[in-house]
């Protein structure tokens, strides 16, 4: 039978003291003992002051994903569920400790609950999303009569100095073509660590609870060519080779496994997409957009706010700046980890009242979700 699902509790775990941009490279480390000269740039266009890392100075790692994202669920056992009550776990993330066990079954054993459904989403910012609509599909479905669902990050851990030290090396590559550089140096000052976690149950509960009217998901791959990978690197035709396809030397020499974007694809294609589905959604469900009451967009830089804003007027979405609530620049871009900490947020900072309407929107540039 058909249930409604509610929100009712959110926390979000960051680990450490906040790091401020002048001390960024006191944990992530220099690329051949340089500072860095893309730094500034991409701070000054991302807009972030402070964020959080999964590591001491000097690039000591304190925390595991895994780790991060039980101690967000630990928190819900304050009295809003009892451990023993729990029935299902999805967990999200785009940095998995690694490629097997899954991460959910690498959470579920940190935490001393009784065994119950897993499931874990990889991928990149829409993760967390698809681990919700899971939690979600199941308690609506009366599968389940509650569910937590996780988002947890450790980007830090990937974008460490000493793995980009080989392919520095090869100086007359990077002089040859700068762009290779970049792409890799880009996401090392846009990203960081934290996790968050969502208790859904079949009837309201705590303080705020949130009714979750719908959630929609769509992925654009059968159009766009991959935007933003980690574990390959793109061949001639511009197609994604794995991190077999390359001799383990070349693992350090081309840097496989760091992150990497075209950040000419994202700034052609993201903003554009994500108001073309956004059109979808509001037809579909004859969503009154001036309805809204809060609108939560992820926003991967501040660089994108007012893109966003003007795409969406010329498509006739008109959502005033005073509905926008974000909090990017305090905590940072924890990818999937995202749109928890600006829910949480809004709920704990806001004074909300039964009857308004959150819209929340999270883009994912990986291959366009």
């Amino acid at each position: 039978m058909s249930q409604e699902v509610y929100i009712t509790n959110i926390t979000k775990y960051l680990p450490n003291d906040p790091v401020s941009n002048d001390e960024m490279e006191d944990y992530l480390g220099m690329i051949d003992n340089r500072p860095s000269k893309a730094r500034r740039i991409v701070l000054r266009n991302n807009g972030i002051v402070n964020r959080h890392y999964a590591l001491k100075k000097g690039g000591i790692i304190t925390h595991s994903n895994a780790e991060l994202a039980a101690e967000a669920v630990k928190m819900l056992f304050d009295g809003s569920i009892e451990k023993s009550d729990v029935q299902l776990l999805a967990c999200g993330t785009a940095s998995p400790d690694q490629v097997m066990p899954s991460h959910a079954s690498m959470v579920h054993g940190l935490l001393d609950i009784p065994s119950i459904e897993i499931a874990s989403f990889a991928g990149s910012c829409c993760a967390s999303i698809q681990a919700l609509k899971y939690c979600y599909l199941s308690v609506l479905s009366g599968n389940t009569s509650n569910a937590i669902c996780t988002g947890s990050e450790i980007l830090s851990h990937w974008m460490l100095s000493k793995y980009f030290e080989k392919e520095t090396e090869n100086e007359s590559k990077l002089k040859e073509n700068p762009l290779l550089a970049f792409e890799k140096e880009f996401l090392r000052w846009m990203l960081s660590d934290g996790a968050g976690a969502v208790l859904l149950e079949n009837k309201p509960a705590g303080e705020k609870p949130l009714k979750i009217e719908w959630i929609e998901v769509k992925s654009y791959a059968n159009e766009k060519e991959t935007c933003m990978y980690a574990g390959g690197d793109k061949g001639p035709e511009g197609e994604v080779l794995g991190w077999f396809r390359f001799e383990p030397e070349e693992w350090l020499t081309k840097s496989i496994f760091s992150l990497k974007q075209d950040t000419r694809m994202l700034g052609e294609y993201i903003v554009k997409i994500g108001g073309q589905f956004l059109q979808e959604v509001i037809a579909k469900h004859n969503l009154d957009i001036q309805t809204v009451d809060y609108f939560l967009p992820h926003l991967s830089s501040e660089f994108f706010r007012d893109h966003i804003f003007r795409e969406l007027a010329s498509i006739g979405i008109d959502i005033p700046k005073e509905k926008w609530f974000t909090n990017l620049t305090t905590v940072g871009n924890v990818a999937t980890v995202s749109f928890i900490l600006m829910l949480e947020e809004l709920m704990r900072t806001r004074d909300l009242k039964p009857g308004q309407k959150i819209l929340l929107q999270v883009p994912e540039s990986a291959r366009f979700t």
